[in-house]
């Protein structure tokens, strides 16, 4: 797969954003995410510590499943 520009990153991430929490929601979240120092690298150590791969997988299977009806 080819890398993907900023500027793509950017775009995708906010239609995927406005989509599913529409405008206001996004634009709440961009706010609280540009106030706070936020570790993404960090914060999913912390979210995914101690599960294994396997328990990783059927998360989200499960979550493919229950999104996709």
């Amino acid at each position: 797969m080819a890398r993907l520009s900023d500027t793509v990153i950017c775009s995708e991430g906010l239609k995927i954003l406005s989509e599913h929490l529409g405008l206001l929601e996004t634009e709440r979240f961009i706010a609280l995410i540009s106030r706070e120092t936020f570790d993404y690298t960090q914060w999913q150590r912390d979210l995914y510590a101690g599960m294994s791969v396997e328990e990783l997988s059927a998360k989200a299977k499960a979550y493919w499943e229950a999104t996709h009806e």
